[in-house]
């Protein structure tokens, strides 16, 4: 039998798997931000953006048609001191000038006073009973006992400055050095971020019970070092509230241990595999991210392929259309706009679905929709589910922020200081209130050993 006819066709096909093996290689190595999960900061050179000409190019500052943003003056009541400039004479010529009435012109001007801290020196003073014959002193209220040194607004202060304002010790002790003109040691102010993370316990837990009844409940993680150890920050964004949380794992026991093993809401988040263990081992409902499937449609457009290519401009052109949806649904009837939303989840699940390319990087996205399909599109039939990820990726943007410049924690209690001053510093910042004043109630609270201030007033 002569077989020499058949070694053509064998060397065809390992040429064949070699070039595939190969385009895959290539299609690894050109991923970055836009079109996977990376991180902006992995990609060796940006992506250059797409230009719209030179006259397309914006000027700096304000925009032709948005509304001027003026900061209010400050109300009569907030006014500490008025003082009145008059003319007795005319500028112009020296004559006699009689005031008018009419509105003045005014400059408002705030400053800081030259002490800005007031010191208070509590004393016990000594008594002798004579019935006894012994020296008693008065006894110096708890909570001056428990604050010590720092009083309850500068601790608050030291904490805001360290949790919110992205501050090292080392900073807070020349500012408060410099500015303040009190000299604090770095390890009082460890001390003083101590008291007030015991301060915020309740707060913590109270955002952790309030997470489990949550109806939407978008979660992100982001991953860091803690010398050796490799750790996850995790957070869990509702609508009113923030809750983040440090753990060693990414897997799914972090949501079976925050959320419980039957959530009953809907969780937006990534394509990741903890959360679909999680969702499969709880029968949870799940909304997948649109924003990163879009990262992973791209990738086909831009794969060596050109049978990737045509299956992923496909699936961009149904995302698009569905994304034009969204954006138009202030110009829709709610009917409409519910209609024309199905009508596009419809088409993507069938660009997705049919007429896939044998190629592994296209089967495996369309086996993705056939498995989870509904929850890409979970947010057309569920009201207030936001069909990407963007609020969680918002929140965890400052925690990534914060840790590049202080270096995040060392501890176990730093952990736990972190995952409470972020907690509060995110929720204040959704609920429109003051951080700080937020900190002061609560460290007078656990100072006076009073009621712990509430974060939340509906946990629904």
């Amino acid at each position: 039998m002569d077989v020499s006819a058949d070694k053509p066709c064998a060397n065809c096909a390992a040429l064949e798997r070699r070039i595939a093996a190969l385009e895959a290689q290539l299609a690894q190595l050109q991923k970055n931000s836009t079109n996977s999960s990376k991180p902006p900061s992995s990609d060796l050179v940006k992506p250059p953006r797409p230009s719209s000409g030179a006259a397309g190019k914006r000027k700096r500052g304000g925009q032709p048609g948005h509304p001027r943003h003026e900061r209010p003056p400050f109300a009569p009541e907030d006014i500490d001191e008025r003082i009145d400039y008059t003319l007795r004479v005319c500028p112009a010529c020296g004559g006699h000038t009689t005031p008018l009435d009419l509105a003045p012109r005014i400059v408002q001007q705030v400053e800081v006073v030259a002490a800005p801290t007031t010191v208070s020196e509590h004393r016990g003073q000594a008594c002798y009973c004579g019935r006894c014959q012994k020296t008693h002193y008065a006894e110096i209220p708890a909570a001056v006992r428990q604050a010590g040194l720092i009083g309850p607004r500068l601790t608050a202060l030291v904490a805001f400055l360290k949790g919110g304002c992205h501050c090292s010790f080392t900073t807070i002790r020349k500012f408060l050095r410099d500015v303040v003109g009190i000299t604090i040691s770095r390890g009082q102010l460890r001390n003083v971020c101590a008291k007030v993370s015991d301060s915020l316990d309740v707060v913590y837990d109270r955002l952790l019970a309030a997470a489990r009844a949550q109806a939407v409940l978008n979660v992100d993680e982001t991953g860091h070092k803690e010398y050796a150890q490799r750790l996850w920050t995790w957070c869990f964004r509702a609508a009113t509230f923030t809750l983040f949380k440090i753990d060693p794992s990414r897997s799914s026991h972090v949501l079976v241990d925050v959320l419980g093993e039957e959530f009953r809401g809907v969780l937006g988040c990534d394509y990741f595999s903890a959360y679909r263990k999680y969702m499969a081992d709880g029968n949870v409902l799940v909304q997948f991210c649109l924003a990163h499937l879009l990262r992973d449609v791209r990738f086909l457009v831009e794969h060596p392929h050109t049978r990737n290519q045509a299956y992923g401009r496909r699936l961009l052109a149904a995302l698009r259309e569905l994304f034009a949806v969204i954006h138009r649904r202030d110009e829709l009837s709610v009917k409409r706009f519910a209609v024309e939303l199905q009508n596009a989840g419809d088409e993507l699940l069938a660009q997705a679905v049919y007429r896939v390319p044998s190629t592994r990087e296209a089967q495996n996205l369309a086996e993705r929709f056939r498995r989870h399909g509904e929850s890409y599109l979970r947010f057309i039939t569920t009201p207030g589910v936001e069909p990407t990820n963007n609020l969680a990726e918002q929140a965890i943007r400052f925690v990534v922020i914060d840790r590049l410049v202080t270096q995040g924690s060392r501890s176990q209690a730093g952990r736990r200081w972190l995952e409470r001053i972020w907690s509060v510093m995110a929720t204040c910042s959704q609920q429109g209130r003051s951080a700080f004043e937020f900190l002061v109630q609560s460290v007078q609270a656990h100072f006076q050993g009073g009621p712990t201030p509430f974060l939340l007033t509906d946990t629904s």
